[in-house]
């Protein structure tokens, strides 16, 4: 089944599985976004718009794209997205091969897809793609600590991942192949840190 079959089945059920299991530690990430006035930003993964109920006048930006792969999900971020005093618009495309410009945002969105898509290097190198130099990358994720043994979440990974969410992804490899990223901040958000706030910024090479 592939992921956009597998969360067009998840899409009736998704709010009432995360909205208050993630609403908290969402806000907390948002919230290092910081002073957004005048600035663009990318979700990358969007869903159903969850996100888009927690920005307040501080981090609201000037305008907002969110992708995601399922129409579903995007037919349900709509009414939030109509909601909100900034302009939103949703676009149905893959987080690991984007339509969007290079070096077109100030700061891009990733709650909770790296560990969904099955190629996360793909999705991080389209948000670097995308993001200005000096822009940041702001990441609310699950990852295990780099080389963390972890034999269960490692061995129902397979599984999971066909179903909706991959549990052994690290994030340190993936930065590895983005010398252009450097890691600001890295939080504990939820579950005991395996839930975890990543802010990133893109160096700006003058």
């Amino acid at each position: 089944m592939s992921l956009r079959q597998t969360y067009r089945l998840w899409a009736p059920i998704y709010d009432l599985m995360l909205k208050q299991a993630t609403r908290a530690a969402r806000a907390r990430n948002l919230e290092a976004l910081g002073a957004m006035e005048g600035k663009s930003l990318a979700i990358i993964g969007i869903g159903s718009g969850l996100d888009l109920d927690l920005f307040n006048e501080r981090t609201q930006p000037q305008y907002c794209v969110g992708l995601d792969i399922t129409r579903a999900m995007l037919k349900r971020a709509q009414a939030r997205g109509a909601a909100c005093s900034f302009p939103v618009q949703l676009i149905e495309a893959d987080a690991m091969n984007t339509p969007l410009k290079p070096q077109q945002f100030d700061v891009v969105l990733l709650h909770l897809i790296l560990a969904v898509v099955p190629r996360p290097e793909r999705a991080l190198a389209e948000a670097s793609r995308i993001l200005k130099p000096g822009g940041r990358i702001v990441i609310f994720d699950k990852f295990l600590h780099h080389h963390q043994k972890a034999p269960l979440r490692r061995l129902i990974s397979p599984l999971l991942g066909m179903l909706a969410t991959r549990t052994d992804v690290e994030l340190e490899p993936l930065l590895a192949a983005h010398p252009e990223l450097t890691r600001i901040r890295n939080e504990p958000l939820l579950a005991r840190g395996w839930f975890r706030g990543i802010t990133l910024i893109k160096n700006d090479p003058n």
